[in-house]
């Protein structure tokens, strides 16, 4: 399963192309999320799956994991910007994101030391409330900001050598992200050439299969067991000896990690952050989001929760942004049809005011549909379905088979 999806990521972007130039192209374009989506689908994806790994492994739900995501976008942005003493602006991007994941760390170390000592409700708001004091702190912190605009201090990367994932001081062998500046790749495989958009999205989905898997790896051993008993119960897990506390900090470090990797993905590829979209609790909310449609406690889950919220606001956002449903229905509405009067108003005038601009009001709308009927999620609900090595496991943990 996991092949067969990734095969289907790798072949995504030569789907589209085939799909939106053929006879029915208006239609494919419109339900098919375009490649420039899909790259920050991606990295944003790992970030959502870092929430999951703590909060639905462990059962212990983080408001503040935006601080990492923030911590790791702007080390990138100050790295290249030659701010740190040691470290030159033109430090290799892949050394700059190891780096924001040994600091998102150490900082998720340091709030987890404060934050486990209180549990529920109570840690999600004391992690909550980190997340705005850093927000706070870097909005208003001068040294981190290149340019500012209304009040909010703005950050952009010069890397001279562009942002390249890849091996470090090999040209041959990384290719610069970007959406404007990134890497275009002639005459691959000697058949066909790749636009800066596609190896944005190949490269930056290669970093991300490679920190799913490490995760992925994490959780089916025994540290991971111990993380889904703390879920189960913890005080059954501390009665048997294990010392939930240190657990429950490195799965939050682990977790720290790979968001600080996310948020140094996003800062590489947009060249530019701002505390809004970073360390803003929000961020988080967007998180949890993709986790609860996709699936809680799933790790693959908040990857497709996102691409299905990504995708479905697309479809149902202007045509001047690359939504689908509005562009197809004038294109395929007579005229006849869409002057027809109907409680009032014009076909033309319903869909300019119940569809045009309203795709945050139908993703809400789906939200609270997937709370109510689908709580388990879209990845969740098919597990219980088919089982798998996690729907099994919870019963085994103590030595038991699951009834």
């Amino acid at each position: 399963m996991h092949l067969a999806v990734v095969l289907l990521f790798a072949c995504y972007p030569g789907i589209y192309h085939v799909a939106t130039t053929s006879q029915f192209g208006l239609v494919f374009e419109s339900f098919l999320p375009q490649v420039q989506t899909m790259t920050p689908i991606l990295y944003f994806g790992l970030f959502a799956m870092s929430f999951d790994f703590i909060s639905g492994y462990t059962g212990y739900l983080s408001f503040g994991h935006a601080v990492f995501y923030g911590t790791g976008a702007y080390l990138v942005i100050v790295i290249a910007n030659g701010k740190i003493p040691l470290l030159a602006a033109g430090t290799p991007f892949m050394i700059s994101v190891v780096l924001a994941a040994v600091l998102a760390a150490l900082i998720a170390v340091a709030i987890g030391l404060v934050s486990f000592r209180l549990t529920g409700v109570y840690f999600a708001m004391i992690t909550l409330g980190f997340a705005q004091v850093f927000y706070v702190f870097i909005r208003g912190w001068d040294w981190v900001a290149t340019a500012p605009r209304d009040g909010p201090s703005v950050s952009f990367g010069t890397h001279p050598e562009g942002f390249r994932i890849g091996i470090p001081y090999v040209d041959g062998a990384s290719y610069a992200i970007g959406r404007l500046y990134g890497s275009g790749l002639e005459g691959f495989l000697g058949l066909f050439d790749l636009s800066t958009t596609v190896v944005s999205f190949y490269m930056i989905g290669l970093v991300v299969l490679v920190c799913y898997l490490a995760m992925q790896r994490i959780i089916h051993s025994p540290f991971g067991r111990v993380m889904i008993a703390i879920r189960e119960n913890e005080e059954r897990a501390r009665a048997i000896g294990y010392n939930t506390f240190y657990y429950k900090l490195g799965a939050f470090a682990i977790s720290g990690a790979f968001a600080g990797v996310a948020g140094a993905l996003f800062a590489g590829y947009r060249r530019s952050v701002t505390p809004e979209n970073t360390f803003y609790f929000l961020t988080t909310g967007d998180a949890l989001l993709s986790s609860i449609i996709g699936g809680l406690g799933t790790l693959a889950g908040p990857l497709y929760g996102r691409l299905f919220e990504q995708g479905l606001d697309e479809f149902l956002s202007k045509g001047s942004e690359g939504g689908g449903l509005l562009p197809m229905l004038q294109e395929y509405l007579s005229r006849s049809i869409l002057e027809t009067n109907a409680l009032g108003l014009t076909i033309e005038e319903m869909i300019d005011a119940f569809i045009n601009g309203r795709a945050s009001l139908y993703v809400g709308i789906v939200f609270v549909l997937f709370v109510l009927f689908v709580p388990n999620g879209l990845l969740g609900s098919l597990r219980e379905r088919v089982g798998g090595p996690i729907a099994k496991l919870p019963g085994r943990l103590f030595g038991g088979e699951k009834p």
